[in-house]
């Protein structure tokens, strides 16, 4: 909501917001962008009387500014619609969608296209460094990058937020349950995807990974739109093959080759770490050869890809240890990040993984028997407890004693440093701000 807050800022109109809990880097884009951030849903907000009130999918039934709005039948419009609406009509849309992955394909993408000089709009979640802000309007008639979020849209509108997204190209880069607040489980999650696909024009490119079996099966229920496959084989009659790794080209740092049904072969030197991120490569190049970029100039722009905030992020180094930054918070996203990064350490340094079972579907336990499993290449592990229902020390309890659980972040934050030696890689991943504990290592660690 923050980035289309600054888009729709960029059209000239005058925007306001309110939240509980704004931080940064959004805080700082926003308030950079005139927007004036408002604390709290109290209801005399009503009294601002804009022609327009756009409800995000964090508003719910209860907060006083909600219960106003709906007693004075003021008109309501969830983000994504409002975005449909009066935003996208004017570009040819690149939709990124996926369980994971979707803000780094999404940040590939518009790079990509930005290198090739097409200078693309965006709304992405998360700040890729190449652009300091999250969303940009573009040029008009060119292409836009969005995220394609399978998450509900509002209150009032319980559909997946890209239900409204009538994509020109549409990139479904991997799918495993998640949202256990809002899905049952993984057939009910495909349904969203398979109705998406329903509304995509003929004209329409899917860019589809070959892998995963749930999208697999979302494309066999029916498609009325060009599909293209990559990172594997074509699987099924009408499905275009595309660009593939090469298997065992993966190298140290991030390098790796690709293939393409048609024979062509190229080398990648890409700044990003592990499988997942080579996936996210393949779909980003696939996503962009409609707009007439090739795979070189694809390729090309990769070595000048800074990488985004909160993935992966160095966030310094200090005596010799280093503090990164990450957003996984599902066991495959945790399990890739960790392994990514794990491939790159010397043998006489450690990764030492820290990690806050935050999102909605970590706090009803939905996946903590595969936490374990997922943090297993970690020297060391330390899990922040912050009132969970379940028990985050059982489940990992087959860690060992290499795990430790934590239930106050000042107890976390001495461990850490007590622990802490050069060489040392600190991987702190949490979906939030993790109680700014990056910052306050880092500071810890100077002092000492």
């Amino acid at each position: 909501m923050g980035s289309l807050a600054q888009l729709a800022a960029a059209q000239g109109h005058r925007v306001t917001g309110c939240d509980a809990n704004v931080y940064p880097p959004m805080s700082d884009q926003l308030r950079a962008a005139g927007i004036e951030l408002i604390e709290g849903f109290a209801a005399d907000q009503v009294a601002l009387a804009p022609d327009q009130w756009v409800v995000g999918n964090v508003a719910r039934r209860g907060l006083p500014l909600i219960e106003a709005l709906l007693d004075q039948r003021i008109p309501l419009v969830s983000g994504p619609q409002w975005m449909a609406e009066h935003l996208l009509p004017d570009y040819r849309v690149i939709a990124v969608s996926g369980t994971h992955g979707k803000t780094t394909t999404s940040a590939l993408v518009a790079w990509i296209l930005e290198h090739a000089g097409l200078r693309p709009g965006f709304l992405i979640g998360g700040v890729p460094e190449n652009f300091g802000v999250s969303a940009r309007l573009g040029h008009s008639d060119g292409p836009f990058v969005v995220e394609a979020d399978e998450y509900d849209t509002a209150f009032f509108d319980k559909r997946s937020k890209f239900l409204h997204l009538r994509a020109d190209v549409a990139v479904l880069n991997n799918l495993e349950f998640d949202h256990a607040d809002i899905f049952p489980n993984l057939e009910a999650i495909e349904t969203q995807f398979h109705h998406w696909i329903r509304t995509l024009s003929s004209r329409s490119l899917l860019v589809v990974n070959a892998q995963p079996p749930a999208l697999q099966r979302v494309i066999q229920r029916g498609v009325w739109s060009r599909v293209r496959a990559f990172a594997g084989p074509a699987w099924a009659a009408g499905v275009e093959p595309g660009w593939c790794e090469v298997p065992g080209s993966a190298r140290a740092g991030g390098d790796f080759e690709v293939l393409h049904a048609d024979g062509r072969q190229l080398p990648v030197r890409s700044p990003l770490l592990g499988q997942h991120s080579r996936e996210n490569i393949l779909a980003a190049i696939t996503a962009v050869e409609p707009f007439g970029v090739s795979a070189q100039d694809a390729i090309a722009a990769l070595a000048h890809f800074s990488g985004v905030k909160r993935r992966m992020q160095l966030r310094g180094e200090v005596k010799g240890v280093r503090v990164y930054d990450d957003f996984a918070h599902h066991p495959t996203a945790i399990r890739t990040t960790v392994d990514g990064l794990s491939q790159t350490l010397a043998s006489n340094e450690r990764l030492i993984a820290v990690f806050e079972p935050r999102s909605n579907t970590m706090k009803l336990g939905a996946m903590r028997a595969q936490l374990a499993d997922a943090l297993e290449q970690a020297d060391l592990v330390m899990g922040f407890d912050g009132g969970l229902g379940w028990s985050l020390q059982d489940a990992l309890a087959p860690l060992g004693e290499k795990a430790t659980v934590f239930q106050s972040l000042e107890a976390l934050r001495r461990s850490a440093i007590a622990v802490a030696r050069p060489g040392d890689h600190f991987l702190l991943m949490s979906n939030g701000s993790f109680g700014g504990l990056h910052a306050d290592l880092l500071e810890d660690l100077a002092r000492g």
